[in-house]
Protein backbone atom coordinates (compact mmCIF):
# COMPACT_ATOMS: atom_id res chain seq x y z
CA UNK A 1 0.00 0.00 0.00
CA UNK A 2 1.27 3.46 -0.92
CA UNK A 3 1.43 5.77 2.11
CA UNK A 4 0.94 9.50 1.89
CA UNK A 5 4.13 11.53 1.79
CA UNK A 6 3.42 12.68 5.32
CA UNK A 7 2.82 9.19 6.69
CA UNK A 8 5.87 7.79 4.93
CA UNK A 9 8.02 10.52 6.46
CA UNK A 10 6.62 9.67 9.88
CA UNK A 11 7.53 6.00 9.39
CA UNK A 12 11.10 6.91 8.36
CA UNK A 13 11.54 9.26 11.32
CA UNK A 14 10.40 6.43 13.58
CA UNK A 15 13.60 4.51 12.87
CA UNK A 16 16.53 5.49 15.05
CA UNK A 17 19.03 5.38 12.20
CA UNK A 18 21.80 7.24 14.01
CA UNK A 19 25.08 6.60 12.19
CA UNK A 20 26.51 4.64 15.12
CA UNK A 21 23.74 2.04 14.72
CA UNK A 22 23.05 -0.57 12.07
CA UNK A 23 20.90 0.80 9.27
CA UNK A 24 19.43 -2.60 8.42
CA UNK A 25 16.02 -1.97 10.04
CA UNK A 26 15.32 1.18 8.02
CA UNK A 27 16.89 -0.33 4.89
CA UNK A 28 14.65 -3.40 5.19
CA UNK A 29 11.60 -1.16 5.47
CA UNK A 30 12.65 0.82 2.40
CA UNK A 31 13.26 -2.34 0.37
CA UNK A 32 9.94 -3.88 1.37
CA UNK A 33 8.08 -0.65 0.62
CA UNK A 34 9.59 -0.39 -2.85
CA UNK A 35 9.08 -4.08 -3.65
CA UNK A 36 6.52 -3.52 -6.39
CA UNK A 37 5.96 -4.76 -9.90
CA UNK A 38 8.42 -3.11 -12.26
CA UNK A 39 10.74 -1.81 -9.51
CA UNK A 40 14.12 -3.50 -9.10
CA UNK A 41 15.54 -3.14 -5.58
CA UNK A 42 19.07 -4.08 -4.52
CA UNK A 43 20.97 -4.03 -1.28
CA UNK A 44 24.67 -3.20 -1.55
CA UNK A 45 26.36 -4.48 1.64
CA UNK A 46 28.95 -2.26 3.28
CA UNK A 47 32.25 -3.37 4.74
CA UNK A 48 30.44 -5.30 7.48
CA UNK A 49 27.01 -6.85 7.84
CA UNK A 50 25.47 -3.89 9.70
CA UNK A 51 25.30 -1.33 6.87
CA UNK A 52 23.87 -1.37 3.36
CA UNK A 53 23.21 1.04 0.53
CA UNK A 54 19.83 0.67 -1.16
CA UNK A 55 19.57 1.13 -4.93
CA UNK A 56 16.24 0.95 -6.76
CA UNK A 57 15.37 1.29 -10.44
CA UNK A 58 12.26 1.63 -12.59
CA UNK A 59 11.86 1.97 -16.33
CA UNK A 60 14.42 1.07 -19.01
CA UNK A 61 17.76 -0.40 -18.01
CA UNK A 62 19.59 2.37 -19.86
CA UNK A 63 18.96 5.62 -21.65
CA UNK A 64 20.47 8.92 -22.69
CA UNK A 65 18.78 10.80 -19.87
CA UNK A 66 16.83 9.68 -16.86
CA UNK A 67 16.99 10.82 -13.27
CA UNK A 68 18.51 9.64 -9.99
CA UNK A 69 17.29 10.69 -6.57
CA UNK A 70 20.04 10.44 -3.97
CA UNK A 71 19.75 10.59 -0.20
CA UNK A 72 21.14 9.14 3.00
CA UNK A 73 19.36 7.04 5.59
CA UNK A 74 21.47 7.93 8.63
CA UNK A 75 20.95 10.82 11.02
CA UNK A 76 23.03 12.50 13.71
CA UNK A 77 22.39 11.61 17.36
CA UNK A 78 19.37 13.11 19.11
CA UNK A 79 20.76 13.23 22.64
CA UNK A 80 20.85 17.01 23.07
CA UNK A 81 18.78 18.57 25.83
CA UNK A 82 16.06 20.85 24.59
CA UNK A 83 13.84 18.48 22.63
CA UNK A 84 10.18 19.40 23.19
CA UNK A 85 8.96 16.24 21.44
CA UNK A 86 10.27 12.70 21.13
CA UNK A 87 12.95 12.93 18.43
CA UNK A 88 12.06 9.61 16.78
CA UNK A 89 8.30 10.17 16.82
CA UNK A 90 7.29 12.80 14.28
CA UNK A 91 5.06 15.60 15.54
CA UNK A 92 3.29 18.50 13.87
CA UNK A 93 4.07 21.83 15.52
CA UNK A 94 3.18 25.24 14.07
CA UNK A 95 2.88 24.07 10.45
CA UNK A 96 6.09 22.05 10.64
CA UNK A 97 6.98 18.37 10.85
CA UNK A 98 9.30 17.98 13.85
CA UNK A 99 11.65 15.08 14.54
CA UNK A 100 15.19 13.89 13.96
CA UNK A 101 15.76 13.63 10.21
CA UNK A 102 12.68 15.52 9.07
CA UNK A 103 14.94 18.14 7.53
CA UNK A 104 18.21 16.24 7.05
CA UNK A 105 17.06 14.40 5.05
CA UNK A 106 14.24 11.92 5.47
CA UNK A 107 11.79 14.47 4.10
CA UNK A 108 13.45 14.31 0.70
CA UNK A 109 13.88 10.54 0.98
CA UNK A 110 10.14 10.06 1.61
CA UNK A 111 9.24 12.17 -1.42
CA UNK A 112 11.70 10.31 -3.66
CA UNK A 113 10.52 6.90 -2.46
CA UNK A 114 6.91 7.71 -3.22
CA UNK A 115 7.74 9.10 -6.64
CA UNK A 116 9.52 5.86 -7.52
CA UNK A 117 6.86 3.65 -5.95
CA UNK A 118 4.01 5.45 -7.72
CA UNK A 119 5.64 5.62 -11.15
CA UNK A 120 4.22 3.41 -13.90
CA UNK A 121 7.31 1.59 -15.20
CA UNK A 122 5.60 1.05 -18.57
CA UNK A 123 5.30 4.82 -19.03
CA UNK A 124 8.90 5.63 -18.19
CA UNK A 125 10.85 6.36 -21.37
CA UNK A 126 14.06 6.98 -19.42
CA UNK A 127 15.26 5.24 -16.22
CA UNK A 128 14.33 6.51 -12.77
CA UNK A 129 16.66 5.48 -9.93
CA UNK A 130 16.99 5.92 -6.18
CA UNK A 131 20.30 5.72 -4.29
CA UNK A 132 20.09 5.71 -0.50
CA UNK A 133 23.42 5.55 1.32
CA UNK A 134 24.69 4.74 4.80
CA UNK A 135 26.90 6.89 7.03
CA UNK A 136 26.77 10.13 5.07
CA UNK A 137 26.97 11.95 8.39
CA UNK A 138 30.35 10.29 9.04
CA UNK A 139 31.88 11.59 5.82
CA UNK A 140 29.86 10.06 2.94
CA UNK A 141 31.18 6.59 3.71
CA UNK A 142 28.29 4.85 1.97
CA UNK A 143 28.68 6.95 -1.17
CA UNK A 144 32.41 6.20 -1.20
CA UNK A 145 31.64 2.50 -0.90
CA UNK A 146 29.18 2.80 -3.80
CA UNK A 147 31.80 4.60 -5.90
CA UNK A 148 34.40 1.90 -5.24
CA UNK A 149 32.26 -1.18 -5.74
CA UNK A 150 29.24 -0.51 -7.96
CA UNK A 151 29.74 -2.13 -11.40
CA UNK A 152 30.87 0.39 -13.99
CA UNK A 153 28.74 -1.31 -16.64
CA UNK A 154 25.56 -0.57 -14.66
CA UNK A 155 25.66 3.23 -14.33
CA UNK A 156 22.84 5.14 -12.68
CA UNK A 157 21.27 8.04 -14.61
CA UNK A 158 23.77 10.88 -14.53
CA UNK A 159 21.22 13.60 -13.71
CA UNK A 160 21.10 13.52 -9.91
CA UNK A 161 19.05 15.37 -7.29
CA UNK A 162 20.67 15.04 -3.87
CA UNK A 163 17.94 15.81 -1.35
CA UNK A 164 19.87 17.94 1.12
CA UNK A 165 17.92 20.75 2.82
CA UNK A 166 18.37 23.86 0.67
CA UNK A 167 15.19 25.81 1.44
CA UNK A 168 13.97 24.85 -2.06
CA UNK A 169 16.92 26.37 -3.88
CA UNK A 170 18.93 24.63 -6.57
CA UNK A 171 22.51 24.46 -5.28
CA UNK A 172 25.28 23.57 -7.72
CA UNK A 173 28.35 23.68 -5.50
CA UNK A 174 29.45 22.94 -1.97
CA UNK A 175 32.64 22.87 0.04
CA UNK A 176 34.40 19.63 0.82
CA UNK A 177 35.51 18.30 4.18
CA UNK A 178 39.02 16.88 4.48
CA UNK A 179 39.72 15.15 7.80
CA UNK A 180 43.40 14.95 8.74
CA UNK A 181 45.03 13.41 11.79
CA UNK A 182 48.33 14.84 13.02
CA UNK A 183 50.28 12.69 15.47
CA UNK A 184 53.20 14.11 17.45
CA UNK A 185 55.53 11.39 18.75
CA UNK A 186 57.43 12.23 21.94
CA UNK A 187 59.35 10.23 24.53
CA UNK A 188 57.80 9.04 27.78
CA UNK A 189 59.57 9.64 31.10
CA UNK A 190 58.89 10.24 34.77
CA UNK A 191 57.75 13.83 35.18
CA UNK A 192 60.42 14.24 37.85
CA UNK A 193 63.05 13.68 35.15
CA UNK A 194 61.75 15.76 32.25
CA UNK A 195 65.19 15.86 30.64
CA UNK A 196 64.82 12.15 29.85
CA UNK A 197 61.62 12.63 27.86
CA UNK A 198 60.12 14.75 25.12
CA UNK A 199 56.68 16.18 25.87
CA UNK A 200 54.41 15.49 22.88
CA UNK A 201 51.59 17.65 24.26
CA UNK A 202 53.83 20.70 24.57
CA UNK A 203 54.94 20.11 20.99
CA UNK A 204 51.28 19.70 20.09
CA UNK A 205 50.53 23.12 21.52
CA UNK A 206 53.09 24.62 19.15
CA UNK A 207 51.50 22.70 16.28
CA UNK A 208 48.04 24.04 17.18
CA UNK A 209 49.43 27.58 17.21
CA UNK A 210 50.91 27.01 13.76
CA UNK A 211 47.60 25.66 12.50
CA UNK A 212 45.82 28.75 13.83
CA UNK A 213 48.23 30.91 11.81
CA UNK A 214 47.54 28.76 8.73
CA UNK A 215 43.80 29.17 9.30
CA UNK A 216 44.32 32.94 9.17
CA UNK A 217 46.19 32.53 5.88
CA UNK A 218 43.28 30.55 4.44
CA UNK A 219 40.90 33.32 5.48
CA UNK A 220 42.73 35.70 3.17
CA UNK A 221 42.70 33.37 0.16
CA UNK A 222 39.92 33.64 -2.43
CA UNK A 223 39.03 31.59 -5.49
CA UNK A 224 36.76 32.13 -8.48
CA UNK A 225 33.96 30.44 -6.53
CA UNK A 226 34.32 32.43 -3.31
CA UNK A 227 31.55 34.82 -4.36
CA UNK A 228 29.01 32.01 -4.08
CA UNK A 229 29.80 31.58 -0.37
CA UNK A 230 28.96 35.04 0.90
CA UNK A 231 29.04 34.23 4.62
CA UNK A 232 32.28 32.23 4.65
CA UNK A 233 34.03 32.82 1.27
CA UNK A 234 37.23 31.00 2.23
CA UNK A 235 38.57 27.60 3.20
CA UNK A 236 37.97 26.87 6.87
CA UNK A 237 40.58 25.06 8.98
CA UNK A 238 39.20 23.78 12.27
CA UNK A 239 41.15 22.00 15.01
CA UNK A 240 38.37 19.82 16.32
CA UNK A 241 39.94 17.36 18.73
CA UNK A 242 43.14 16.83 20.75
CA UNK A 243 44.12 13.74 22.75
CA UNK A 244 47.31 12.79 24.55
CA UNK A 245 48.95 11.73 27.76
CA UNK A 246 48.38 8.86 30.17
CA UNK A 247 48.86 10.34 33.65
CA UNK A 248 49.73 13.65 35.25
CA UNK A 249 53.10 12.32 36.46
CA UNK A 250 54.22 10.97 33.06
CA UNK A 251 55.83 12.93 30.26
CA UNK A 252 53.40 12.26 27.38
CA UNK A 253 54.87 10.40 24.42
CA UNK A 254 51.95 11.01 22.08
CA UNK A 255 49.58 13.81 21.10
CA UNK A 256 46.95 13.42 18.38
CA UNK A 257 45.30 16.42 16.73
CA UNK A 258 42.30 16.00 14.45
CA UNK A 259 41.57 18.84 12.06
CA UNK A 260 39.09 19.48 9.30
CA UNK A 261 39.57 21.50 6.13
CA UNK A 262 36.46 22.74 4.35
CA UNK A 263 37.90 23.36 0.92
CA UNK A 264 36.27 25.58 -1.67
CA UNK A 265 35.29 23.94 -4.96
CA UNK A 266 38.17 24.03 -7.40
CA UNK A 267 40.88 24.11 -4.75
CA UNK A 268 43.76 21.65 -5.05
CA UNK A 269 43.47 19.07 -2.28
CA UNK A 270 47.08 17.91 -2.51
CA UNK A 271 48.31 21.49 -2.23
CA UNK A 272 46.19 22.02 0.89
CA UNK A 273 47.63 18.88 2.47
CA UNK A 274 51.15 20.12 1.79
CA UNK A 275 50.35 23.50 3.38
CA UNK A 276 49.28 21.67 6.53
CA UNK A 277 52.31 19.38 6.43
CA UNK A 278 54.68 22.32 6.04
CA UNK A 279 53.05 24.26 8.90
CA UNK A 280 53.12 21.44 11.44
CA UNK A 281 56.62 20.18 10.68
CA UNK A 282 58.08 23.66 11.01
CA UNK A 283 56.20 24.20 14.28
CA UNK A 284 58.45 21.78 16.17
CA UNK A 285 61.43 20.46 14.18
CA UNK A 286 62.59 18.36 17.17
CA UNK A 287 59.48 16.18 17.09
CA UNK A 288 58.65 13.32 14.79
CA UNK A 289 55.28 14.17 13.30
CA UNK A 290 53.11 11.96 11.11
CA UNK A 291 50.08 13.10 9.11
CA UNK A 292 47.28 10.88 7.86
CA UNK A 293 44.25 11.75 5.74
CA UNK A 294 41.42 9.97 7.54
CA UNK A 295 38.65 10.89 5.12
CA UNK A 296 38.22 13.04 2.05
CA UNK A 297 34.67 14.19 1.34
CA UNK A 298 35.36 16.23 -1.81
CA UNK A 299 33.81 19.53 -2.89
CA UNK A 300 31.02 19.53 -5.46
CA UNK A 301 30.95 21.80 -8.50
CA UNK A 302 28.38 21.50 -11.28
CA UNK A 303 28.47 23.50 -14.52
CA UNK A 304 25.86 26.23 -14.49
CA UNK A 305 24.42 25.02 -17.81
CA UNK A 306 24.07 21.35 -16.78
CA UNK A 307 20.62 20.08 -17.76
CA UNK A 308 19.54 19.16 -14.23
CA UNK A 309 20.52 22.60 -12.93
CA UNK A 310 18.95 24.66 -15.72
CA UNK A 311 15.73 22.62 -15.65
CA UNK A 312 15.36 22.93 -11.89
CA UNK A 313 16.15 26.65 -11.98
CA UNK A 314 13.47 27.15 -14.63
CA UNK A 315 10.91 25.41 -12.47
CA UNK A 316 11.91 27.47 -9.43
CA UNK A 317 12.20 30.78 -11.25
CA UNK A 318 15.78 30.91 -9.95
CA UNK A 319 18.23 33.05 -11.90
CA UNK A 320 21.42 32.76 -9.86
CA UNK A 321 23.83 30.14 -8.59
CA UNK A 322 24.20 29.10 -4.97
CA UNK A 323 26.88 27.38 -2.93
CA UNK A 324 26.66 25.89 0.56
CA UNK A 325 29.36 25.33 3.16
CA UNK A 326 28.47 21.77 4.13
CA UNK A 327 29.58 18.61 2.34
CA UNK A 328 27.36 15.86 0.93
CA UNK A 329 27.37 12.68 -1.13
CA UNK A 330 27.30 14.90 -4.22
CA UNK A 331 31.06 15.45 -4.07
CA UNK A 332 31.72 11.72 -4.28
CA UNK A 333 29.09 11.12 -6.96
CA UNK A 334 30.35 14.09 -8.96
CA UNK A 335 33.79 12.51 -9.10
CA UNK A 336 32.09 9.55 -10.85
CA UNK A 337 30.87 11.88 -13.58
CA UNK A 338 27.33 12.19 -12.21
CA UNK A 339 25.84 15.67 -12.54
CA UNK A 340 24.52 16.53 -9.09
CA UNK A 341 22.39 19.37 -7.82
CA UNK A 342 21.34 19.77 -4.20
CA UNK A 343 17.66 20.43 -3.67
CA UNK A 344 15.28 19.77 -0.82
CA UNK A 345 12.83 21.20 1.71
CA UNK A 346 13.98 22.66 5.00
CA UNK A 347 16.98 24.71 6.04
CA UNK A 348 20.38 23.38 7.05
CA UNK A 349 20.12 25.76 10.01
CA UNK A 350 17.40 23.51 11.44
CA UNK A 351 19.48 20.35 11.05
CA UNK A 352 21.65 18.73 13.75
CA UNK A 353 19.72 20.57 16.47
CA UNK A 354 16.98 19.80 18.99
CA UNK A 355 13.47 20.11 17.52
CA UNK A 356 14.70 19.62 13.96
CA UNK A 357 11.88 20.53 11.60
CA UNK A 358 10.78 20.91 8.01
CA UNK A 359 8.00 23.39 7.08
CA UNK A 360 4.98 21.47 5.79
CA UNK A 361 4.42 23.86 2.88
CA UNK A 362 8.04 23.43 1.72
CA UNK A 363 7.73 19.66 2.03
CA UNK A 364 4.60 19.63 -0.10
CA UNK A 365 5.99 22.04 -2.69
CA UNK A 366 9.18 19.99 -2.99
CA UNK A 367 7.07 16.98 -3.89
CA UNK A 368 5.40 18.90 -6.72
CA UNK A 369 8.74 20.12 -8.09
CA UNK A 370 10.36 16.68 -7.95
CA UNK A 371 7.37 15.17 -9.75
CA UNK A 372 7.84 17.74 -12.51
CA UNK A 373 11.47 16.65 -12.83
CA UNK A 374 10.39 13.03 -13.22
CA UNK A 375 7.98 14.10 -15.96
CA UNK A 376 10.65 16.01 -17.84
CA UNK A 377 13.58 13.62 -17.48
CA UNK A 378 11.81 10.25 -17.46
CA UNK A 379 8.38 10.54 -19.05
CA UNK A 380 8.88 12.97 -21.91
CA UNK A 381 9.80 11.43 -25.26
CA UNK A 382 12.11 14.42 -25.67
CA UNK A 383 13.83 14.02 -22.33
CA UNK A 384 16.99 16.08 -22.46
CA UNK A 385 20.21 14.14 -21.92
CA UNK A 386 22.82 15.42 -19.49
CA UNK A 387 25.30 17.82 -21.01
Amino acid sequence: MLLTDRDLLARLVGFDSTSSRSNLPIADFVCNYLDRSGVRVERQPGRDDTKVNVIAFAGPDAGTGGLTFSGHLDVVPAEEPGWNTKPFRMAEVEQCYVGRGTCDMKGSVALAMNLLASADPQQLRQPLALLLTFDEELGSLGAQHFARTWPADRPLPVNVVVGEPTSLRAVRMHKGHLWMEVTIHGTAAHSGSPHLGHNAIEAGARVVTALARLADVFKQKRSDNSRYFSTVPFTVLNVGRIAGGTAVNVIPDRCVIDLGLRLLPGMNIEAAIEWVRDAVTKADPRSRISIEVRNNNPPMLLDTDAAIHTTLCEQLGQNQSYGVSFASDAGVLGDLGMQCVLFGPGSIEAAHKPNEFVPIDEFNRAGVILRQLVTQFCLSCEAEPAR
